[in-house]
């Protein structure tokens, strides 16, 4: 009896921690999101809480959110550099719409599965 006690409060710890980690997860998605309204800095602040917590993340359905999350903004950061690059050119104005187009849809699959508690597909 003495061994389910102690087991509790550790399982509870646990569940926090799991529900500590979704909450960061979501936080992210929303810097994202914020990203539209405040250019790119939000989007830099998701990668840094992506690093951070990270390492907690590893092996929980979270993990593949984190992957995603960070691939999207390396992968966002790198086209809206080259869209500023090559802007006044016709090229910069072509990319410019399947880059966002491409942000967004990673924003509403992440997003959608997060709020489902499932790992991104």
């Amino acid at each position: 009896m003495n061994d389910v006690t102690h087991q509790s409060p550790q399982a509870s710890t646990s569940n926090d921690d799991l529900k500590h980690l979704k909450t960061i997860t979501g936080i992210i998605y929303l810097c994202q999101i914020l990203t539209f309204i405040f250019a790119g800095l939000p989007l830099l602040i998701g990668v840094v809480l992506n690093y951070l917590y990270r390492a907690k993340v590893k092996g929980t359905w979270m993990e593949s959110h984190f992957d995603w999350q960070i691939k999207t903004a390396y992968v966002t950061l790198g086209l809206l550099a080259i869209i500023g690059l090559t802007f006044a050119t016709p090229f910069g104005m072509i990319i410019l719409l399947p880059t966002v187009v491409w942000f967004i849809y990673r924003i509403v699959i992440g997003w959608n599965a997060w709020g489902s508690k499932q790992a991104v597909a």
